[in-house]
């Protein structure tokens, strides 16, 4: 055996090999959704994953506004966000959210779960959400992904 012929591969951006991936959100819970997406988006279902590159694939999301929260979520969870004045605190329930902007949800989910850095702001513009079935990527002919974890 060659132990030399066993060279460590790290991949980049040009040896991506990167695809487009369908998830449909219809019923399936939030914070198990988003996981997937992030886990999709940053490469680490590859066999080429590299922490410093963005390996993931293009991740194409509809129906986001049937997406499912579990026990009393719906009323009771809360999104904080700052307008940066003082006494800008501004609170939301995800029916208050859903009604507004029902991708929000996800994107935010799926935002919280990728790095803070130029990494993570890169990976994530190749997600897409959409809150119906119709979305604008069907020139890409995206697979459908199933959430297997």
């Amino acid at each position: 055996m060659d132990t030399l012929s066993y060279k460590t591969v790290s991949g980049n951006k040009e040896t991506a090999n990167k695809q487009w991936l369908l998830i449909d959100a219809e019923g399936k819970n939030l914070g198990r959704v988003c996981s997937e997406i992030a886990y999709v988006l940053r490469g680490k279902h590859k066999t080429n994953f590299t922490p410093h590159a963005d390996c993931g694939d293009n991740v194409v999301v509809i129906n986001a506004a049937k997406v499912a929260l579990t026990g009393n979520k719906w009323d009771e969870k809360q999104y904080i966000r700052y307008t940066g004045y003082p006494g800008g605190q501004r609170f939301a329930t995800p029916k208050e959210m859903m009604a507004k902007h029902p991708t929000a949800m996800i994107e935010m989910g799926v935002r919280g779960m990728l790095p803070k850095n130029r990494l993570g702001r890169a990976v994530y513009r190749n997600l897409f959400v959409y809150a119906g079935t119709e979305h604008g990527q069907t020139a890409q002919q995206p697979k459908v992904h199933t959430i297997t974890r």
